[in-house]
């Protein structure tokens, strides 16, 4: 066995790589077992709204985990912006974190997003990120207490 000195290594750096994302995220299940023994694994948790024509209308996904659950994407299709689709998804996501035994939700919107949106409905501005990604936005990070009704 080589000396840890003496070891080559080599660096790639490119766009997506689908392996490295599975892999990364394998190792990291791992680690994350070990330090919450005890709390089962992160699941995704999704929200699906479709129209009539089984067209997708809006979406949301994200996770939950332990006592979290967090909202990474929401789209709401153009066309049906206003018809209350992202209540609805807010409200159908929340109510099974909670049956999942989570007592927070966490997320973040560009401020060129929907920031305002988050407010309105419960959702508590936990920090700022200025300048991100253009000078003249920000990454606004959210958390709401979830409570049964």
């Amino acid at each position: 066995m080589k000396d840890v000195k003496d070891r080559q290594y080599n660096t790639s750096v490119g766009d997506g790589d689908p392996d490295l994302d599975k892999r990364l995220s394998d190792e990291l299940d791992k680690v994350n077992a070990a330090a919450t023994a005890g709390v089962d694994a992160a699941r995704e948790l999704t929200v699906k709204i479709v129209d009539d024509s089984g067209e997708l209308a809006a979406g949301m996904s994200g996770w939950s985990w332990g006592v979290a659950a967090g909202i990474g994407m929401t789209w709401v299709r153009e066309n049906t912006r206003g018809d209350g689709l992202g209540s609805r998804l807010l409200k159908e996501f929340e109510a099974e974190a909670l049956a999942r035994g989570c007592t927070h939700v966490f997320t973040t919107s560009f401020t060129f997003q929907a920031p305002g949106f988050y407010e309105r409905h419960g959702y508590k501005e936990i920090f700022r990120w200025e300048g991100v990604p253009t000078p003249d936005a920000a990454d606004v990070h959210f958390r709401k207490e979830l409570t049964r009704s």
